[in-house]
């Protein structure tokens, strides 16, 4: 059972490292970039690449750390390294919370940008992009701390899952 521990925080502190790193990217470089374009360029290259990261290359680190991360719990809970339980916990409710701010907020911002037609009139585009950009930018920066803080969370218990503390001797 230590070693399904080990893989589970192991895959999951994974998932969540690139997580964070996709995320804090597009909070420091990807869209200070777009900011510069103009409003059709902004968001024609939004959607693009809203429309390209749902894939598998995306959705595997995205979705499967939530389950592990429940598995992990309940193998913590179950003795196995039940030092970590704490962080894991903690590292499971930043992980959904992430996953719910990406679900209840930045999805339906992309959502309503993808409807905008391409070859829509400059006044609708600025209006779009005035919908879009301060909220979904907001919200972005959100979930990068909370992938970022569930990440910490998931280095400290591989730590002390590591080490072997809080187990009986």
């Amino acid at each position: 059972m230590r070693s399904l521990q080990t893989a589970t925080l192991l895959a999951s502190t994974l998932g969540a490292a690139l997580m964070a790193g996709l995320f804090c990217a597009f909070a420091y470089a990807v869209m200070p970039g777009l900011a510069r374009t103009d409003d059709r360029a902004f968001v024609r290259s939004m959607q693009h690449i809203n429309r390209s990261i749902i894939n598998g290359w995306f959705l595997t680190p995205f979705l499967l750390p939530l389950p592990l991360l429940v598995l992990a719990t309940v193998l913590a809970a179950k003795g196995h390294s039940p030092g970590a339980l704490p962080w894991i916990i903690a590292a499971l409710a930043l992980y959904a919370a992430a996953f719910l701010v990406t679900g209840a907020r930045n999805v339906p911002l992309n959502d309503a940008l993808d409807a905008v037609p391409p070859d829509a009139a400059p006044d609708r585009l600025a209006e779009a992009r005035a919908a879009f950009e301060s909220d979904w930018v907001t919200w972005n920066t959100v979930r990068a701390v909370l992938h970022t803080a569930s990440l910490g969370a998931l280095l400290w218990a591989l730590h002390l899952h590591g080490t072997g503390v809080g187990e009986a001797s």
